[in-house]
């Protein structure tokens, strides 16, 4: 099965939470009500320095996957 890059995630015990789900590596899940980011995967020293550097863009794509999902609904 092919997932895509991001889901859009809902759960009535956190009815204002708002989940985007990156399911490429690196794996998060991201709260956009408060940018709180849960990572999904191990990272070694030198994996953490490379994903401080790529975190703001992939937190950034998921944002942008929110607000293009919100738009077409909308339309």
């Amino acid at each position: 099965m092919e997932l895509p890059k991001f889901l859009l995630g809902d759960n009535t015990d956190y009815p204002s939470a708002i989940f985007i789900v990156h399911t490429e590596y690196p794996r998060f899940v991201i709260n956009l009500e408060n940018d709180e980011v849960e990572w999904l995967e191990e990272f070694s020293k030198e994996d953490e320095k490379e994903l401080e550097a790529e975190a703001e863009n992939l937190i950034q794509a998921a944002t942008a996957f929110y607000d293009r999902e919100i738009s077409r609904y909308e339309d």
